[in-house]
């Protein structure tokens, strides 16, 4: 008896008091949420102003934000160490677009986006594991470490696209298989406002709208391209009126329920057969536009600094999970926890897996074919290609 008695206590002294704390609450289920009105572009109506969070999905896109957020410190991390080389750009400040995106559509339907992807891979499916060892150019990378930082992959993802802007025409082509499937699906279609004002993105409109495509253009607008303010680029900052004859709307970008709300709105206006909509999401990168860019030649670090303190997204939602007794700051600090354990364990994978041997370097050019023969840099130099 006394044995038994001796377990039961040293059960609950080993088990952490904030675990007690957190178990022992009362929580709500649910909490309803002011958001702020969209403005709008040949649209009657908009999203809803007020939105249902429940307990279970803020949770969820809490860690999910932050480990978003952890994911792109430790790959900031990695770069200055050199273990990460070549082409980085990181999104944080920005993880409510890519969260909120993926909670207003399904798994089944797609995505493109430019060189800013870390966030979007993770969303969509793949592992932190699977990013950082791509990003360091590892075997057990999502794209077997070929790919790098600008070229990651998922079911219903399609990168990571190097070249400004060309990942927007793509997009409308994904739409358009969509649609000629037959299938209830659509396509988000990202860009930056620097490729905004890229002429191949008017093209893509216009097919899209000839067309009735299901495809969302996304602008994530996050006030700079590369150095270059909006303001000192764009004659029009307007890039939710930029469709012209597509409608369009401008959405709170650092507010999560904001996008995901918008998303649903967008994503139900495609599904109705009513053609493309126009999303611009006012958002902001705390990073420079890449890893050679120290991000603060061209605005303040007091800049920088206001929007950590008034408008960072995981704060945002961390406020209102807590005043509106959906969860406790004991309970995310947990989390935070968790999350930096996942980060650091894919960190040690992603420094310790094998980099693929320079055989390889010809596999994997199409997805079904027998092996063939490739080419090497010079005529002598051949690598066998195998799917």
């Amino acid at each position: 008896m006394l044995a038994a008695v001796s377990r039961v206590l040293s059960g609950a002294a080993q088990k952490p008091a904030s675990r007690v704390l957190v178990a022992s609450r009362n929580f709500a289920n649910d909490a309803t949420f002011e958001i702020k009105k969209c403005d709008l572009h040949k649209l009657e109506e908009g999203p809803p102003v007020t939105t249902v969070l429940t307990r279970e999905d803020g949770l969820r896109y809490y860690r999910m934000m932050q480990t978003v957020r952890r994911m792109e410190l430790k790959a900031d991390q990695l770069y200055k160490q050199k273990i990460i080389r070549g082409f980085c750009h990181l999104c944080d400040g920005q993880e409510a677009c890519c969260v909120g995106m993926e909670a207003g559509i399904n798994p089944t339907d797609h995505l493109i986006t430019a060189y800013r992807a870390h966030g979007f891979t993770f969303t969509r499916g793949l592992s932190v594991r699977e990013i950082l060892a791509e990003l360091t150019g590892r075997r057990g990378g999502c794209a077997k470490g070929k790919g790098g930082s600008m070229h990651m992959y998922a079911k219903n993802f399609y990168g990571g696209n190097g070249i400004v802007g060309a990942q927007v025409p793509l997009g409308a082509g994904i739409a358009l298989a969509c649609k000629y499937n037959g299938k209830d699906e659509v396509c988000l279609t990202l860009y930056g406002d620097g490729a905004a004002n890229q002429g191949q993105i008017f093209e893509a409109y216009n097919m899209a709208a000839l067309w009735k495509l299901p495809c969302i253009f996304i602008c994530e607008n996050n006030r700079y391209g590369m150095g270059t303010s909006v303001e000192r680029a764009a004659a029009s900052t307007d890039y939710y009126k930029r469709g012209d004859f597509i409608p369009g709307l401008r959405v709170d970008g650092m507010d999560v329920l904001c996008v995901r709300e918008a998303t649903k709105f967008a994503a139900a206006h495609c599904r109705a057969g009513k053609g493309p909509i126009l999303m611009e999401l006012q958002t902001y990168r705390y990073h420079g536009h890449s890893m050679s860019d120290p991000g603060v030649s061209y605005r303040t670090r007091e800049e920088i600094q206001e929007v950590r303190s008034k408008s960072d997204p995981i704060m945002l939602l961390k406020d209102r999970m807590v005043n509106s007794n959906l969860a406790s700051v004991e309970e995310l600090k947990e989390i935070d926890v968790e999350v930096r354990k996942e980060i650091e364990d894919a960190a040690q994978f992603a420094t310790a897996d094998p980099e693929p041997p320079l055989e390889e370097l010809g596999y994997h050019i199409y997805s079904n074919e027998p092996p063939f023969e490739v080419r090497g840099a010079n005529q002598w130099i051949k690598f066998k290609s195998i799917s």
